[in-house]
């Protein structure tokens, strides 16, 4: 299964509403589009598209398609240590591809991860506003993961 990590585009600062209710700004919108026209060239038939419950993530995964799943466990709180189970379902579905939209630092962390087959405490790998990461994934475990960086792509780079 390949699985593409998408850091969610620029949003606004917190402004009362909840740091779930943080909408995209236009230069957010902008980032979505170009990361969304880069993926949709490449993704294949069949593929899922998750996001986690906060506006900005849902927004960002519009710019593709609308979500399959919008999920807590891929909140901005999320406990990264938790993300292999995720992934062992739609594992198990025998989905091509599973793009998955979410926030640091659990991103950077599930990165660390599935590069280095271990948790590495606090730390993780920088993912940048609207980049994502595409791993070839197999056997995925709450302990390991075999997996190979395929491609990583930011706004800036397109």
């Amino acid at each position: 299964m390949d699985l593409i990590l998408w850091r969610h585009a620029e949003a606004e600062p917190e402004n009362g509403g909840g740091d779930l209710a943080r909408e995209l700004t236009a230069k957010g919108r902008r980032q979505a589009q170009k990361s969304a026209a880069a993926l949709a060239a490449k993704l294949p038939a069949g593929y899922l598209l998750w996001a986690s419950q906060a506006e900005r993530s849902r927004q960002t995964a519009a710019a593709l398609r609308e979500p399959d799943a919008l999920l807590p466990a891929l909140n901005p709180d999320a406990d990264p240590r938790l993300l292999p189970r995720l992934l062992q379902q739609a594992e198990a579905q025998g989905v091509p591809a599973l793009v998955i939209v979410g926030h640091q630092p659990w991103i950077g962390s599930l990165c660390a991860f599935l590069l280095n087959q271990n948790w590495l405490g606090n730390s993780y790998w920088s993912v940048k506003k609207s980049a994502f990461w595409w791993f070839e994934c197999r056997a995925i475990g709450s302990e390991y993961a075999v997996s190979k960086l395929r491609l990583v792509l930011a706004p800036a780079d397109l």
